[in-house]
């Protein structure tokens, strides 16, 4: 979980909604986000109240058992005074998230007749999630709130005086990997309760916990061991930018990055200012005047940003960008848009550690059939070239060059050319001893068998019959 808690610590989810146990104690699940768009724990813990104080101390000895130099960037919860208070005091440099499907559900509540009012509807879900940035959020705000008679609602001012920890165009510099809400956590303890009830006590649930956590370590085994062996499928031609995202990403964000590919084959790019090696354009979808944002891409450095910021909100490029790039025939994303925690090679360090010693030790075969393979094939080149002066020169010319850079690149990585040769010389191995162990059988003999015994003992004596030892 430390490891994961490393790897994944920009996004964390925190919800204390179970409380299916014995001792009826509240149960926090700290959840992150992988790299194949799965849940990923980080930490669990049960606590007595839902007090400042307790979140407190629950956060800082979570911090202490992760580590006191990471801290998540974005940390959603439910709209809790207590929590947030804990959250503010313990984590003042991270993004406080509330959950926008708990707001949501509180809002039905005091929306009355409007309720049932779709435009109403439409404008505060564009409130939460649709504004691109703080003025047409200010914008829809003030229509909604004045065209409906709720400029003086006190939940509506209350909620608007809260505006920076829901509205996600307030929140497009920091990284959220695309959550809005803490429903993952809420999934999570529905996921660890499946078989808990009120009789459950702690000990029961941690094997729970532990059976659960061996599936999610399992399922992510098969999602890694995919997404490195198997090619995924696309209805594009796998040419150009697709490729190389099929190379670098999970097969989930794959998916992700493909569906931002067909959205940039539907827009328009007019170019509107250059400086130097600096363009900017301004891309908009065919038929949608108002989905205009621009993009600024530096060709010297390989640079794109958007005013979109999905990159930096999560952590993949948006079509805008695609389009662009496609414009310019370039046939790799650029590194700086290559966020690692949906590469494949996210977790590459970690798993390499968690090897088992079958797969180092077929490591060490590949090596040998490896040495095996290339002396055969120096054999035949030299079978080839023996009876023929030029051809002579020209593989011990080749051997002298291969040499002088292998000794350069043994120096700079501080490996002693002299002891990585090696010497291996065939061994056969055989089969061990057979002894035949003291004592009485287990299972009785029937009469037949006693009579084939004393037969074959009887053939053994005339025969004389003398055993030869093996030979090792």
């Amino acid at each position: 979980m430390r490891e994961d808690y490393r790897l994944y610590h920009d996004v964390v989810i925190f919800d204390t909604t179970y409380r299916t146990n014995r001792y009826n104690l509240i149960c926090g699940a700290f959840v992150g986000i992988n790299n194949h768009w799965s849940n990923v724990m980080f930490g669990c813990a049960f606590l007595s109240d839902e007090q400042e104080e307790s979140f407190q101390w629950l956060f800082n000895v979570f911090n202490e058992a992760m580590g006191e130099d990471v801290r998540p960037v974005s940390i959603f919860t439910d709209q809790d005074k207590a929590m947030t208070n804990a959250v503010e005091a313990i984590y003042p440099e991270s993004r406080h998230r509330l959950c926008q499907w708990h707001i949501q559900q509180n809002a039905i509540s005091h929306f009355g007749h409007l309720k049932h009012d779709r435009t109403f509807q439409n404008l505060f879900n564009k409130c939460l999630n649709g504004c691109f940035n703080e003025k047409e959020f200010e914008a829809t705000w003030q229509r909604m709130t004045t065209e409906y008679g709720v400029e003086k609602h006190p939940w509506f001012n209350r909620l608007y005086s809260l505006q920076i920890k829901w509205c996600t165009a307030l929140n497009n510099q920091y990284l959220s990997a695309g959550i809005l809400s803490s429903q993952r956590s809420e999934s999570t303890n529905h996921a660890m309760g499946f078989q808990a009830s009120k009789t459950t006590s702690v000990t029961e649930f941690f094997g729970i916990f532990e059976t659960t956590m061996r599936r999610w370590r399992g399922e992510e085994e098969r999602k890694e061991f995919n997404s490195i062996r198997a090619s995924p499928t696309s209805a594009f031609p796998l040419v150009d930018l697709l490729q190389h995202a099929s190379q670098i990403y999970t097969m989930e964000l794959f998916r992700v990055f493909e569906k931002e590919f067909g959205l940039a084959m539907g827009t328009r790019a007019a170019l509107i200012t250059h400086e130097d090696t600096t363009l900017i354009y301004s891309v908009d979808t065919v038929g949608n005047e108002g989905s205009s944002h621009h993009v600024t891409y530096d060709c010297g450095n390989n640079l794109c940003v958007c005013t979109c910021r999905k990159y930096q909100v999560m952590g993949i490029i948006c079509y805008h960008i695609i389009r662009v790039l496609h414009m310019h025939s370039v046939q790799e994303i650029p590194a700086s848009c290559i966020h690692r925690r949906w590469t494949k090679f996210a977790k590459t360090e970690v798993w390499k550690r968690l090897l088992p010693s079958d797969m180092r030790r077929s490591a060490a075969n590949e090596a040998i059939n490896w040495r095996r393979s290339t002396l055969t094939n120096v054999h035949n080149l030299i079978t080839k070239s023996q009876k023929v002066m030029e051809a002579r020169v020209i593989v011990e010319k080749f051997f002298e060059a291969a040499n002088a850079e292998v000794i350069v690149l043994l120096q700079k990585l501080s490996v002693d050319a002299e002891t990585n040769t090696q010497t291996t010389e065939e061994r056969s191995i055989l089969d061990p001893i057979r002894v035949t162990m003291k004592g009485r059988s287990a299972r009785k003999k029937s009469g037949v068998g006693k009579k084939k015994k004393a037969k074959k003992v009887a053939a053994n004596d005339r025969d004389a019959y003398i055993p030869i030892p093996r030979l090792l």
